[in-house]
């Protein structure tokens, strides 16, 4: 956790990490974006928002950040960048947490991976705050929730886990059999002393003051409805920033890429991908124009007829192709430029990287009309 090159110096830049997540944007980068396109008191909008770096940012330099994001795990490290709970109020809860773990007998029966990847009395804990922890409403909760999330699973003694990727949860069968392989077993480990280390460096710098700015979890083309009523109950002005990426045709399944994390918010035990409404709209071509078009779309009451549109995507054809026409036709008075973008970290795009030969993403640059 520590760092001697002077990078988690500041409340800031210790929440700003929080935490790992393939579709985000560098912290600095979302930085620049705003501070180079709005100034001080605008307000910022990300209708697919990851894990909220885009609304952080506008919150930290003095912006209101608006967002909504689809998938629970973005949303609570949202919340817990934007709106912690006092550190006494988190580790108080972690603590309970780990009496009420001590108090539970057994758990329920968990596939074959779960007794792979955690100790038992890591199991035991990590189901505990799955069956008590209420994420959706309160601070304290939603706040250790993140922590968790984000210590899951990693490098091995430095993660609750067994050795595992720290920013994608990996298949069940591919996991187990690697560690068999490997003669890997999850180390022995006090989940309250580990996780209160690291509540205690979060909080060593302070906590960010981020207070006006929100993210709503839920569909953007339902929920943009409910941040343009709360910008209007707040007198915001009318958005002058709008920074997003959406999520990659034919790439994201924000399912299977977290399901364990997402099985520690409630969700099934399993990587299966979702069903329902949402299936195939990240996949199917039709509909991803679709979501793309009804997203701005909706979008567009929100912003100032001046506002500046950005939008970083993918370099691939398809999707390139894609938004850059749903954006003209959304938005047929501004000005537009790309800019391809060599990105060092991994993407999207890295989760299928035996597909993909390329690292470049476009950076879609919208301007107010001459």
């Amino acid at each position: 956790m520590a760092d001697s090159s002077g990078k988690y110096e500041t409340a800031t830049s210790r929440w700003a990490g929080i935490g790992p997540y393939y579709a985000m944007f560098p912290a600095e980068f979302a930085d620049h974006v705003v501070t180079k396109y709005t100034d001080v008191g605008a307000s910022v909008l990300d209708p697919f928002s990851g894990r909220g770096t885009s609304v952080f940012s506008a919150a930290t330099n003095g912006r209101t950040g608006m967002g909504v994001e689809l998938n629970p795990v973005g949303w609570v490290y949202s919340q817990a960048k934007l709106h912690p709970a006092t550190q006494v109020d988190v580790t108080d809860r972690l603590r309970e947490i780990g009496m009420l773990a001590d108090r539970r007998r057994s758990v329920p029966d968990l596939p074959v991976f779960f007794s792979w990847c955690f100790s038992p009395r890591v199991q035991n804990f990590l189901f505990t705050a799955r069956k008590h922890l209420e994420w959706r409403h309160s601070p304290a909760d939603w706040t250790l929730m993140a922590l968790l999330l984000v210590n899951m699973h990693g490098k091995r003694d430095a993660a609750l886990s067994n050795q595992m990727r720290q920013t994608k949860s990996m298949s069940p069968t591919y996991a187990v059999n690697w560690w068999k392989a490997h003669d890997s077993h999850p180390p022995d480990i006090d989940p309250v002393n580990f996780m209160e280390k690291r509540v205690n460096w979060r909080y060593a710098r302070g906590e960010p003051s981020a207070s006006n700015s929100f993210v709503y979890l839920g569909d953007s083309t339902v929920r943009l409805r409910d941040v343009g009523r709360r910008a209007a109950e707040m007198s915001l002005p009318s958005t002058t920033l709008l920074l997003t990426s959406p999520p990659y045709c034919g790439v994201t399944n924000y399912h299977y890429d977290q399901w364990l994390r997402l099985w520690l918010l409630g969700g099934p035990p399993n990587a299966l991908a979702v069903s329902g409404r949402h299936k195939g709209k990240f996949t199917n071509q039709e509909e991803y124009g679709k979501l793309l078009f009804d997203v701005f779309n909706r979008s567009l009451p929100l912003l100032d007829k001046d506002a500046v549109v950005y939008v970083r995507t993918d370099h691939r054809e398809l999707t390139l192709k894609m938004t850059t026409e749903v954006l003209k036709e959304v938005f047929p008075k501004k000005r537009m430029f790309r800019y391809a973008r060599v990105i060092h970290k991994p993407t999207q795009t890295h989760l299928f990287k035996n597909k993909i030969d390329k690292s470049a993403e476009v950076d879609i640059v919208l301007l107010p009309a001459a």
